[in-house]
C-alpha cells in the first residue's frame, strides 16, 4: 500500500503496527476512499496479530481533517454532512475506541477539525513540540464532530472546550500538554521513536487487560457508580482466568520479568 492514501507496516518481532495517513501535499486530509483504505489497515493490522498500533501523518501534517474538495458544493445537491459522518467519521471514531489494543496517535503538525478529534480518539496522543490543536469547525459554521463535543469537556472542562470550540482557535503542544488534552510533547525529531517506544513497551503488556481497561475508562463517562462497580467485578473475574493472569502472578512469585501474550 506504499502508493496509496494509507501506509501500513507491521513490525513481526514487536508486533507493533504503525499506520501513516499518507495525503501530504493535502494535510492528510479526509476523503471517503481514504476511510475505507483506513478501515481495511485496521482490519490488516488485527488480522496480523498486532498487539499496539501507532497511527501518524505523512509530511507536515497530522490530519486536517474532511477533505472539502470531496464535497460537493452545488445548489440542491449539497453533500449530506450527516450521512458523510454518520456512514465514515463515527464508524472511525468507534472502532478506534473500541479496538482490542492500545492505539497511540503520533500528532505531527496541524490537527485540524477531525483532524484533531481523530488524535483524540486514540487511547494515548502524543505531539511533536511543533504541532498543534483547532477545532476548526466554526470558521465554516459547523459544530465539532467525530467525538470533538465529548472529548473536549472531558479532558479539559466546559469552559475551555467552549472557548476552543467557539473561537476555533489553535492551540501548540505544550498548551494542549498543560491542559490535559494529550499525553505527551516530544521534540520534534523523537516524536514517531517515542511512540513507537511506547507501542513497543505496550505490545508487550497483556493485551486483554488492556482493552478491558480501555472499555471501562470509557463506560466511567456515563455509568453509575453502581454500574462502574459491576463492569469492574465482571472484567476482573474474565481477566482472572486469562493465561496473562497466571503468568503475570507466577512472574511476581518468581520475581522475574512476565511473558505475556496477549491471551
Amino acid at each position: 500500500m506504499q502508493d496509496e492514501a494509507i501506509r501500513v507496516e507491521i513490525e513481526a518481532t514487536t508486533h507493533v503496527a504503525t499506520v501513516t495517513l499518507n495525503r501530504p501535499d493535502k494535510l492528510n486530509s479526509f476523503t471517503r476512499a481514504m476511510h475505507k483504505q483506513l478501515n481495511d489497515a485496521l482490519d490488516q493490522a488485527v488480522g496480523a496479530g498486532a498487539r499496539a498500533l501507532v497511527l501518524t501523518g505523512a509530511g507536515r501534517g497530522f490530519c486536517a481533517g474532511q477533505d472539502l474538495a470531496d464535497l460537493s458544493f452545488e445548489p440542491g445537491a449539497m453533500t449530506d454532512l450527516g450521512a458523510l459522518i454518520d456512514e465514515y467519521f463515527n464508524p472511525l471514531v468507534r472502532r478506534l475506541q473500541a479496538l482490542p489494543l492500545p492505539v497511540i496517535a503520533a500528532v505531527n503538525g496541524i490537527a485540524a477539525g477531525a483532524g484533531a478529534n481523530l488524535a483524540f480518539a486514540c487511547d494515548i496522543a502524543i505531539a511533536a513540540r511543533s504541532s498543534s490543536f483547532a477545532q476548526s469547525f466554526v470558521k465554516i459554521g459547523l459544530v465539532p464532530d467525530s467525538g470533538g463535543t465529548a472529548f473536549l469537556p472531558q479532558r479539559v472542562g466546559m469552559a475551555r472546550a467552549l472557548g476552543l470550540a467557539m473561537t476555533g482557535e489553535k492551540i501548540g503542544a505544550d498548551q494542549a500538554e498543560r491542559w490535559g488534552l494529550i499525553w505527551r510533547v516530544v521534540d520534534d525529531a523523537e516524536l514517531l521513536p517515542a511512540a513507537t517506544q511506547l507501542a513497543t513497551q505496550l505490545a508487550q503488556q497483556p493485551t486483554r487487560a488492556i482493552a478491558a481497561i480501555k472499555r471501562a475508562m470509557r463506560a466511567s463517562t456515563t455509568n453509575s457508580l453502581d454500574q462502574q462497580l459491576d463492569l469492574e467485578r465482571d472484567l476482573q473475574r474474565e481477566l482472572g482466568n486469562s493465561y496473562d493472569y497466571a503468568e503475570g502472578v507466577q512472574a511476581f512469585i518468581q520475581k522475574r520479568a512476565p511473558r505475556f501474550e496477549g491471551r
